[in-house]
């Protein structure tokens, strides 16, 4: 089995950490550099920066934060937020990023997937995908920071772009995101049945055993939360020992 990981996601609005509950009421919470040299020391495998409103305001990605956090953080940093094309593709990468999450664009133009993954390998791209459910098993895909359902069928799209060349997919789940009342684990479970590459989950930790829960419930490859750790309730190094307690192997 390969070993789990835990993963920190940062927010970034205007150059802030942000936080809200299923994407509304959307608060700063501060520094994201000072954020990601914290949890680089707290042992996290990778952190996600996402700005979140890059796509709907129709901006690049912010690569004065990715420059900076790459000069002190050791981890895999993964952007995603306004990438629109190759070149921003490029350049977020240049800027120290170890790969892109693509999401809304994705969905617009599915070609960004595969010519991203031709040129810089499937290891780059990572596909963001929003989520919510319109009837018990079925999910449809939303983009602009969840503001817009594209009526696209969330398994179907799954598979697409993993034949387009992704090469992982973190999944977020609007119906739980910034609850604390678990991870989605009927969405996860469909999602990770459908594909062979990486799922991250993401959307909806509240305690320290929801990690676990879902790598015991599913064959997710990670796991990903923002308030629990932002706030300080737990640390990277809480959830791994968590895990390891329950057998679980984490990095």
């Amino acid at each position: 089995m390969l070993a789990k990981r835990i993963i920190p996601c940062l927010d970034v609005r205007d150059g802030k950490v942000v936080k809200g509950v299923n994407f509304e009421g959307i608060r700063e919470v501060g520094d994201p550099v000072k954020f990601a040299e914290e949890y680089n020391r707290q042992g996290a495998d990778e952190i996600v920066f996402y700005d979140i409103t890059a796509s709907y305001e129709g901006r690049g990605v912010f690569l004065d934060v990715v420059r900076e956090t790459a000069k002190k953080v050791f981890v895999p940093l993964c952007v995603g937020g306004g990438i629109k094309s190759v070149d921003d593709i490029r350049e977020t990468l240049r800027a120290g990023a170890d790969k892109v999450s693509v999401n809304s664009q994705a969905v617009k133009d599915p070609s960004i997937i595969k010519d991203g993954a031709d040129i810089f390998g499937s290891q780059c791209i990572c596909l963001g995908v929003d989520a919510k459910a319109i009837s018990p098993g079925k999910w449809t895909v939303y983009i602009n920071g969840g503001r817009v359902d594209m009526g696209i069928d969330l398994i179907e799209w799954v598979k697409r772009a993993e034949d387009l060349g992704a090469g992982e997919i973190c999944l977020n789940s609007i119906d739980t995101d910034g609850t604390k009342g678990g991870f989605d684990i009927d969405m996860l479970r469909a999602v990770v049945d459908a594909v062979n590459i990486p799922v991250i989950a993401s959307g909806g930790a509240g305690k320290v055993g929801d990690f676990a829960d879902a790598f015991r419930k599913t064959d997710c490859s990670a796991a990903l939360a923002a308030s629990l750790f932002h706030f300080g309730e737990l640390t990277v190094s809480d959830v791994k020992a968590d895990c390891r307690s329950k057998g679980i192997i984490v990095r």
